[in-house]
């Protein structure tokens, strides 16, 4: 049967046919990229975010589905989908980042590396940077132009074992006088032959901060020699990737609007 989509009843009927096949798929024929389109259907077409999470949840734990494993750990770090308030589970949500890491979803890497490098994340979550490390390289191994852009931050300033008792940025007046700080004081070395490899990587995938960061490293010779054509080559890859990124939430908030006429 062809719909006609610009009609509001053909688009209502269309709508419902999609969850019942969905649903089949998922529950009759357990096919698991099935029942993660039904989460995905319940979650953005219905809005029913506390079945989503139970779909994302039992396709992560029955079926070993990396996207839902990485969808249910969002749902659980925030507290989305949960009867009784939001509040976030940060543990809950690193078992899962993990369990989807470990099936090989860049994302999941992504993020469980984060959760552990991070001295801003919940407490929760005891830090561990050696670990965390290892989950960002998978992450960026498998083209994950995020993990390769933090990973290349991680190595153009150092991360030191306890970076509480070192805090350059601090204004002299405000903090003890510092010791200094020695090689073995850190976890991850300082190295910008490898931040510029990670800026590299991260900038050919198409990360606008990592392809700004490239253009400085080539103006400074920092990593590599010194090229102020390839510095401006860059600097105009950041910028034109900048104007994409405007279109694309200028589109987004004009299809929103669109949605939600005042």
């Amino acid at each position: 049967m062809a719909y006609d989509l610009k009609k509001e009843s053909d688009v209502k009927e269309y709508i419902d046919k999609l969850g019942v096949e969905y649903r089949f798929g998922c529950y009759s024929e357990k096919k698991p990229e099935v029942c993660h389109l039904l989460g995905d259907y319940l979650e953005g077409i219905k809005k029913d975010f506390e079945k989503a999470a139970k779909v994302y949840k039992s396709t992560c734990d029955d079926y070993g589905y990396a996207k839902s494993c990485f969808k249910y750990g969002n749902y659980s770090f925030l507290g989305k989908g949960k009867s009784g308030g939001n509040k976030g589970d940060p543990r809950a949500a690193f078992s899962y980042y993990e369990k989807g890491c470990n099936l090989n979803d860049s994302d999941s890497c992504l993020h469980s590396g984060l959760l552990l490098v991070s001295r801003s994340m919940p407490k929760e979550i005891d830090r561990d940077v050696q670990k965390g490390l290892t989950y960002l390289t998978k992450s960026c191994d498998m083209n994950n132009a995020t993990a390769c852009f933090y990973l290349s931050g991680m190595h153009i300033s150092g991360v030191q074992n306890k970076p509480e008792e070192y805090n350059p940025h601090a204004p002299p007046s405000t903090q003890a006088p510092q010791k200094a700080v020695k090689e073995s004081d850190y976890i991850v070395q300082k190295d910008m032959k490898k931040a510029f490899e990670f800026a590299y990587k991260a900038c050919e995938l198409r990360n606008m901060y990592a392809c700004a960061n490239l253009s400085q490293m080539y103006a400074r010779g920092d990593g590599t020699e010194k090229n102020e054509t390839e510095a401006e080559k860059y600097k105009k890859v950041a910028m034109e990737l900048q104007e994409e990124i405007k279109k694309q939430q200028q589109t987004l908030q004009f299809q929103q609007g669109l949605k939600n006429p005042q």
